[in-house]
C-alpha cells in the first residue's frame, strides 16, 4: 500500500470510530451522571489504524466503588454492550476505576478504554496533555509511518500505542523490524509516562 492508501484506510477508520462513539452513547451517559468526558488516545490525535479501540478518561469527585459501578451498570443495559470489566486502581496513586468496554457495532467488536479518575488527583489531564503535545510537535511523516507501523503490525501483537509514538517522534523508527527490537529495549526499563 502507498502512503495515500494507508493514510485513507486509517481516515474512515477514523471516521467509523466516531460514528461508533456517538451510536453507543456511553460518553453521554457518564456525562449525564455528572462526569467531564474527554476523548484521548489515538483517536483524539488522529492515529487510529486498525485496532478498534476508543479511549476515554472521565472526571467526578469522590469517586467510589458503588458510585462508579452504577454507571457502568447503566452502560450494560445497552443490548450492544457484550463484555465489561473492571480494575480497581482507586486505592493506587492513579487514583482510578479502568472500565474496559466491549461494544457490538455492525458485526464488529470495538473496546471502549474508560478510565474514571478522580477529579483533582495526579492524572487529571496528564493524558490529553500528552495527546495535545504528541499532536504539536508530531510531523506529517511521523504521522504516516505511526500509522504504517500499526497496520503493519503482526496479529497478536500487544504494542501499547505511545510505544510508537516514542519510538518514531523521540527516536526516528521508521521500519516495523526496528520497531519490534526498539520495544524489547524499551521494557527493559523502568516503566513512565512519556510526552515529547
Amino acid at each position: 500500500m502507498n502512503p495515500n492508501e494507508i493514510r485513507e484506510m486509517a481516515l474512515v477508520n477514523q471516521q467509523r470510530a466516531k460514528k461508533v462513539l456517538q451510536d453507543s452513547g456511553i460518553a453521554e451517559i457518564w456525562k449525564k451522571q455528572g462526569c467531564r468526558v474527554n476523548l484521548i488516545g489515538s483517536l483524539r490525535m488522529g492515529v487510529l489504524a486498525s485496532h478498534r479501540d476508543i479511549d476515554l478518561h472521565v472526571y467526578s469527585k469522590g469517586i467510589t466503588e458503588e458510585s462508579s459501578f452504577a454507571i457502568a451498570a447503566l452502560i450494560a443495559q445497552n443490548p450492544n454492550v457484550t463484555e465489561i470489566k473492571c480494575i480497581n486502581g482507586l486505592h493506587t496513586d492513579e487514583h482510578c476505576i479502568a472500565w474496559h468496554i466491549f461494544y457490538k457495532y455492525e458485526n464488529e467488536i470495538w473496546q471502549f478504554d474508560v478510565i474514571h479518575i478522580e477529579e483533582g488527583t495526579k492524572y487529571d489531564g496528564y493524558f490529553e496533555r500528552m495527546a495535545d503535545r504528541i499532536v504539536e510537535v508530531m510531523t506529517p511523516e511521523q504521522r504516516d509511518t505511526i500509522i504504517r507501523l500499526k497496520f503493519a503490525t503482526p496479529a497478536g501483537k500487544d504494542y501499547h500505542g505511545v510505544e510508537y509514538y516514542e519510538a518514531v517522534i523521540a527516536d526516528g523508527i521508521t521500519e516495523m523490524s526496528d520497531f519490534e527490537k526498539w520495544v524489547v529495549n524499551h521494557r527493559k526499563k523502568p516503566s513512565y509516562y512519556w510526552i515529547p
